[in-house]
């Protein structure tokens, strides 16, 4: 049985999706959260299992995500270290910012952590997720947590020294990118198209451009050349892009987050 200590928008999509992909029994997913409502609602449309308390978890899954506030982690590993220290459970951390060798320091014992970031696009199946163990985390574990986050997305392994630039690049970018996908749309409205339309033509757009990119084997310069007529309209766009700096307006961009992530 797999157990999640929290139920809030993250740890309610990962549900959904374990629950779409058929990865284990609905009823084998446990979930607890103080907010009760949060369970029930998962319950009524999962058909999960919900339990009472963190240490009912703890008790009862031999893996368990932690899917709380990073300010409180410390304090919800600290109620269930006893119990955790018999079970010897494999945690699934998704909290922001919070290390391998920071959840080891919140148990009494060797602990094994897989740390987890996924991004927003879990809410719709469509998240890229890095994550990383410690040395003792079994490869059979691993296998599980990376199998864990396909059903919601992509599962990139990565060294967790990476982690930073990972959370700039796979965590910050959705917000940048929803920021482009509505200047698009409002430059269309400024020339008369309806905003709606306009939203799902420049949606469609950036979605059919990341699947290029995905699946050709070509690098992005090359598809934007193949894009680009002699002296048509997109190398005029192309140029007036480039002489506005958007490429160093999103580098600096990443840059800002990554700083910030180290900061914190």
């Amino acid at each position: 049985m797999i157990g999640f200590i929290g139920a809030g928008n993250m740890a309610s999509a990962i549900i959904a999706g374990m629950c779409r992909a058929d990865f284990i029994k609905n009823t084998d997913i446990a979930a607890f959260d103080p907010d009760r409502t949060k369970t029930d609602s998962l319950a009524e449309s999962c058909g999960i299992t919900v339990m009472s308390s963190a240490a009912e978890i703890a008790e009862r899954c031999e893996k368990i995500v932690l899917a709380v506030k990073p300010n409180v982690i410390a304090s919800v590993l600290s109620d269930i270290d006893s119990i955790a220290k018999e079970k010897n459970p494999l945690f699934i951390s998704i909290a922001a910012g919070k290390t391998t060798e920071y959840l080891r320091s919140c148990v009494s014992f060797e602990g094994k952590f897989v740390r987890v970031m996924p991004n927003i696009n879990a809410l719709v199946g469509a998240a890229v997720s890095g994550l990383c163990g410690t040395e003792n985390v079994s490869d059979e574990d691993m296998s599980f947590a990376e199998k864990l986050c396909e059903c919601f997305g992509a599962a990139v392994k990565i060294d967790e020294k990476l982690f930073p630039i990972f959370s700039a690049i796979g965590g910050c970018s959705p917000a940048f990118t929803y920021m482009y996908i509505d200047a698009l749309a409002r430059a269309a409205v400024k020339n008369g198209m309806p905003k709606a339309q306009a939203l799902e033509v420049a949606a469609q757009s950036v979605l059919g451009s990341a699947k290029t990119v995905l699946e050709s084997a070509e690098h992005p310069w090359t598809l934007v050349d193949r894009v680009c007529s002699p002296g048509g309209t997109t190398i005029e766009g192309v140029a007036s892009l480039q002489k506005d700096g958007f490429e160093a307006a999103v580098m600096n961009a990443v840059e800002a987050s990554y700083n910030k992530d180290k900061k914190v």
